[in-house]
C-alpha cells in the first residue's frame, strides 16, 4: 500500500465485538467533544464542531467502536458492521504527510472500556499504518503522563524519550517527547 493509497483508502480492524476504523466520517463529533470536555483528557478542550470536523478530515484517525449485538451479523461477511455514535469508545489521531512523518495525538479510550487490552490493540493498528509508510523518517508524540504513558508507548510502539521539559524533580515530571525512528531515518545530518 503506497502512502497515497493509505490516505484515500480507509482501513478497518476487528476483534471480538470491537472495530477500529480510519474513516473519520464515522466519528461522532458531539461525543468526541464530550470526551475532550471530560477531566480525563488533560491536554485539550472541546472545539466548535466545524473546527473538529476539519481537524478529523485533515488527520489519520483511528476510531474505536464497541459493536452492539444488533450490529453483529449472524453470518460472516466481508463488510464490517456499521458503528453508531453510541458505540464510539475511543480514538487515536495522527497528524501526518502519509509519507515521511507521523505525530500521534489525542489517544483516548473511555474509562469504562479501559483494562481490556483495547489501548494496546489500538496502538498496534496505528503501528501497522505507520509501518506502511515507506519513507517514514520518524514518528513522534508528546505526553505528560510519565507513570502510564511513557512505559506503555515504549513497550507497544518502541518509542523512546528523546527530550523532556524538566520540572522540579527532573525526569518523570513535565512533558516527554517520544520518538520512534522510521525506515528512512538518518542518524547524522538534518532532514
Amino acid at each position: 500500500m503506497t502512502s497515497n493509497s493509505l490516505k484515500r483508502q480507509h482501513r478497518t480492524w476487528s476483534r471480538d465485538n470491537y472495530l477500529i476504523s480510519t474513516d473519520p466520517s464515522l466519528i461522532p463529533i458531539p461525543k468526541l467533544n464530550a470526551f475532550f470536555a471530560s477531566d480525563d483528557i488533560y491536554w485539550a478542550t472541546p472545539v466548535p464542531e466545524d473546527a473538529m470536523l476539519e481537524m478529523l478530515e485533515s488527520s489519520l484517525c483511528f476510531g474505536l467502536y464497541q459493536l452492539l449485538e444488533a450490529n453483529k451479523s449472524a453470518t460472516p461477511t466481508t463488510t464490517p458492521p456499521t458503528p453508531t455514535p453510541e458505540t464510539f469508545i475511543g480514538i487515536a489521531r495522527g497528524v501526518t504527510d502519509f509519507t515521511t512523518f507521523f505525530y500521534l495525538t489525542d489517544v483516548y479510550i473511555e474509562p469504562s472500556s479501559q483494562g481490556k487490552g483495547l489501548g494496546t490493540w489500538l496502538m498496534e493498528s496505528v503501528q501497522e499504518a505507520i509501518e506502511s509508510m515507506p519513507y517514514l523518517r520518524r514518528s513522534l508524540l508528546f505526553t505528560g503522563d510519565w507513570k502510564r504513558s511513557v512505559p506503555f508507548y515504549e513497550r507497544v510502539l518502541g518509542m523512546q524519550v528523546v527530550e523532556c521539559r524538566k520540572e522540579e524533580g527532573g525526569n518523570g515530571k513535565g512533558l516527554a517527547v517520544m520518538m520512534m525512528k522510521g525506515k528512512a531515518h538518518r542518524e547524522k545530518g538534518v532532514d
